[in-house]
């Protein structure tokens, strides 16, 4: 959910106003903790979710309660941006923000206080209406209360915000492995930020637009005293005028109910197609599975034979920092390269990464150590898996075949790569196995190639970041016409969550069914599917006037006639 950026240019300018009117610094940071606090809870869950099932026996042992964990608040994210809409065109962006605020303190509290696993979901519950509602009103909030000349240098730090909260929630699920009660204090750290912000904001104004709409313009004009000099006033105050007109007269003519507006929207070949294209790329952008690598990460390097928490940890936070990379890299380059084509290099950057990874899952999978009988039956007493015991032929299992059969993989001491014990998947087995100083594994196997695997995980990251992670988000706010644009941008956005739900509830019960190998060569097909789609529906529109992006839908994009057209469109210009 990253936004797109300015050019130096901007940032320059943007460090210049802001140096002398640091007011405006005050309410863009403020309300970027919403973007802080989006990237944390969506980030914290994956590490916290490790020692949760260490916790409760009965998440460790139901991977569909593991998925409801992480998924219930992508849900409720759904719901929450539902009613950040009408709340901020109701109350006001002030109030959304400090509702998103006690959301986000409750749900951390009752999560970090939980008694029982049901308690963790009603807390992602809380947390994940907060996200919904702070998803869209931060950035809205910024962009109403800051100039012109900088909004978007302003509106990218929200952008830059939620990953960097992202890298945060894995550095600080690491700095607590150690401390009894880990995942609480994860979990509970979250209630932080949303406390300072609701005491910041009750300083702070309201949107100057929303006050101007609601009639209130003195009061958007002491709010603008205080953003613009004194000479730029004056002039920001008819512009505010003739942008409300505007979106008055828009509203007359396409209606102010969401029905009205989806039947008129459905009427226009243009919108239709602008939705097609802006729908696409939001669905392709989740289906690559990037967030199988936010919400799942050190699963994942367990997976890749990581059997220490603190280990997969460490790692994890190494991917998350390359998001982090890049997202910037994408502000330096998307206004250079394009979005269109900055999305297909991408997706096919994406395509390699995911198949190599899946090559190498593959790999280590069928070179997983062999299973030792003697060490089975006589390292733990009574100890032995009950499958391997009934198993037809135990000569042939490998780790990769005990653990598929539900049990535990005790590696060899001394050197994990020799064969192991095939042993019940039990804590009090699993604690025999440590005191024996061997490693216990009941996620992935030992492997060889587990480094190869977090090298291929970071490049898929850092090619998906700055095309896939961020240019779906800034097509969808050039490709839909003006007055269509709000609605088109909302279908887009409940597109992505819907597909991120789907993910996310999918992850853990794909990797149990396929296998992780096979799991991630069905992301590399859909990803497949989506370069074509993108490349037959998605025009460029980097400093295409929205006028002619208009003309090239009306005609129909064809990706084959695209450079003609768009000739012949500009020389009869």
């Amino acid at each position: 959910m990253v936004e797109g950026g300015e050019d130096k240019t901007d940032f320059l300018e943007c460090f210049r106003i802001t140096w002398k009117t640091p007011y405006i610094l005050r309410l863009a940071a403020t309300a970027g903790i919403g973007g802080l606090l989006f990237g944390y809870d969506t980030g914290v869950i994956s590490g916290a979710l490790l020692y949760i099932r260490e916790d409760f026996d009965f998440v460790d042992r139901h991977t569909w309660f593991q998925e409801l964990i992480v998924s219930v608040a992508v849900a409720s994210a759904i719901i929450g941006a539902a009613i950040g809409a009408w709340m901020n065109d109701a109350l006001g962006r002030k109030k959304s923000i400090l509702t998103a605020d006690v959301l986000f303190f409750v749900g951390s509290i009752v999560m970090a206080a939980a008694p029982a696993p049901w308690m963790i979901v009603l807390g992602r519950v809380f947390v994940g209406l907060g996200v919904g509602m702070a998803s869209m009103t931060a950035p809205l909030y910024i962009s109403e209360a800051s100039p012109a000349k900088i909004r978007g240098a302003l509106v990218s730090m929200n952008g830059i915000l939620i990953t960097f909260g992202q890298f945060l929630s894995y550095l600080i699920n690491l700095g607590f492995t150690q401390v009894n009660g880990t995942w609480r204090y994860m979990l509970g750290v979250a209630a932080i930020p949303p406390f300072i912000q609701f005491i910041l904001m009750l300083s702070l104004p309201e949107s100057p637009r929303w006050l101007y709409r609601m009639n209130k313009r003195e009061e958007a004009m002491r709010i603008l005293k205080r953003i613009y000099s004194s000479e730029d006033v004056e002039k920001e105050m008819k512009l505010l005028q003739s942008s409300v007109e505007a979106e008055q007269n828009i509203e007359a003519d396409i209606g102010s109910n969401i029905i009205s507006k989806c039947r008129n929207a459905m009427k226009d070949v243009v919108v239709r197609r602008a939705l097609y294209a802006g729908i696409t790329v939001q669905v392709v952008q989740q289906f690559v599975g990037i967030n199988t690598v936010m919400y799942y990460s050190p699963t994942i390097m367990q997976l890749a034979g990581f059997a220490s928490k603190v280990v997969a940890l460490g790692l994890s936070l190494v991917t998350s920092g390359l998001n982090c990379v890049g997202s910037v890299i994408a502000m330096c380059f998307v206004d250079r390269f394009g979005r269109r084509r900055m999305m297909l290099v991408s997706l096919v950057a994406i395509i390699i990464g995911l198949i190599a990874l899946s090559m190498v899952f593959l790999t280590s999978s069928r070179n997983a150590p062999r299973i030792d009988d003697f060490d089975s039956n006589h390292l733990v007493l009574n100890g032995t898996c009950s499958a391997y015991i009934s198993a037809p032929k135990p000569s042939s299992w490998n780790c990769m075949t005990c653990l598929k059969q539900d049990c535990g993989y005790c590696a060899s001491a001394g050197n994990q790569f020799r064969p192991g014990a095939c042993l019940a998947n039990d804590k009090a087995v699993g604690n025999a196995c440590h005191g024996s100083d061997r490693v216990w594994y009941d996620k992935g196997c030992p492997s060889k190639l587990g480094v190869l695997a977090v090298v291929l995980l970071g490049l898929y990251i850092i090619v998906y970041a700055p095309g896939m992670g961020t240019v779906p988000w800034i097509v969808n706010a050039e490709i839909y016409p003006l007055k269509y644009r709000g609605l088109g941008g909302g279908v887009a956005a409940m597109a992505n969550w819907s597909a991120n739900l789907i993910v996310s509830m999918t992850f853990l019960s794909l990797t149990e069914a396929l296998g992780s190998w096979a799991t991630f060569l069905f992301y590399a097909v859909f990803s497949f599917f989506g370069l074509i789609a993108i490349f037959m529906l998605v025009p460029e529109t980097k400093s295409v006037p929205l006028e002619q992006i208009e003309n090239i839908l009306r005609k129909g994009f064809s990706p084959f006639g695209w450079r003609r057209e768009q000739s012949n469109d500009r020389e009869a210009a």
